[in-house]
């Protein structure tokens, strides 16, 4: 028997989750020449679902213990610009709802701006290639301008925060309206502007990067209907631990103490709980159709897809300090994908907010 056909039948031999060789990577970067990147994941409760109560002074501790771990590259639970445009001409991708909800009109930026997606988005990365040491005022309102044209609202929100106040009105390709877009932004309550932005505004970054991905939920599911009721039904969990867990959630969230309910999504007790009550629950749901494996399979996708845009946006900076600000149930998957990457160290968020 030919060699190659030996190992073919010793492929075949192999039982469910066997390979015929494996290779450890994990010690692959040992000897590497060269400064190791540090990844921050922070996981975040959305902001947007906050009690009427909530302030956003509140975050100012949480914003203090960032700062502090002083990252150079900082990432969002958003769609970038080349993702809304990569929907909008495929419309099937996404509902037409959720393209309002997740990229909304770049129709008034590019009217000012006279710059399309895709025009935007070279833009704003000649710009930043020579960007100065000092940026004149009116450098900054362009290249807001450019942001917002690109649907990159976040970025926008960074070049806007270090204007002096004095300094921030229409001009440079910003007219009223895209400014009144901005004083807007500043003020939502959303993660991604008002830790993200405010930050890489205080650390004095040029932008954030979007790295949200949604196109795996182009999957077809027969009857939506009974395959959410069977994904909910999965999640009303009566454990005793779960219900704790979600009442001290609601009640750290109804407080202004922000900084204890970011230790309390980031402790991995609570993270443990949370996950095994959604996606563990979910596996362990007896479905004709398996739909709990199929709902799991689309957040790994999502996870997979969204962890590359994050590797993505430190490549070329070896020994970058990333932080990635992300929806909490999303940190275990982050955690675990990037800590596989070559040169990457995983650091404690637990130790970040002490």
């Amino acid at each position: 028997m030919k060699p190659w056909m030996m190992r073919g039948l010793a492929l075949a031999l192999c039982g469910p989750g066997l390979a015929w060789a494996q290779v450890d990577l994990s010690a692959l970067d040992g000897q590497m020449a060269g400064p190791r990147a540090q990844v921050l994941v922070l996981g975040s409760v959305h902001l947007s679902g906050m009690p009427k109560t909530f302030k956003r002074e509140s975050l100012a501790p949480v914003l203090d213990r960032l700062a502090a771990f002083r990252p150079s590259v900082i990432t969002i639970e958003a769609i970038s610009g080349e993702g809304c445009d990569l929907v909008a001409r495929h419309p099937t991708v996404y509902l037409p709802e959720d393209m309002a909800r997740y990229c909304g009109s770049t129709a008034a930026a590019a009217k000012a701006t006279g710059l399309d997606i895709p025009a935007a988005i070279a833009e704003a990365n000649r710009t930043l290639r020579d960007w100065p040491q000092t940026p004149a005022p009116a450098q900054r309102r362009h290249l807001a301008a450019v942001f917002l044209a690109a649907n990159d609202k976040a970025s926008a929100l960074v070049q806007w925060l270090q204007l002096a106040e004095a300094e921030r009105h229409a001009g440079d390709g910003l007219d009223a309206a895209l400014v009144a877009t901005l004083d807007k932004l500043a003020t939502q309550n959303n993660e991604n502007l008002q830790i993200g932005a405010r930050l890489a505004a205080r650390l004095g970054l040029q932008r954030v990067f979007a790295i949200d991905d949604h196109t795996g939920d182009a999957g077809e599911v027969t009857n939506e209907d009974i395959y959410w009721k069977t994904i909910q039904q999965a999640w009303e969990s009566k454990d005793p631990q779960v219900l704790a867990t979600r009442k001290r959630d609601e009640a750290l969230s109804r407080s202004e103490d922000m900084l204890a309910l970011y230790r309390f999504i980031n402790d991995p007790g609570t993270m443990r709980v949370m996950i095994d009550s959604d996606f563990g629950a979910n596996l362990r749901a007896a479905s004709p159709r398996h739909f709990g494996q199929i709902y799991v399979a689309g957040w790994e996708t999502r996870n997979l897809r969204m962890v590359a845009n994050i590797r993505a946006a430190f490549r070329d900076a070896p020994g970058a300090r990333v932080l990635s600000i992300v929806g909490g149930s999303h940190k275990p998957w982050f955690d675990s994908l990037l800590g596989q990457m070559q040169g990457v160290d995983i650091v404690d968020a637990e130790e970040v907010l002490k």
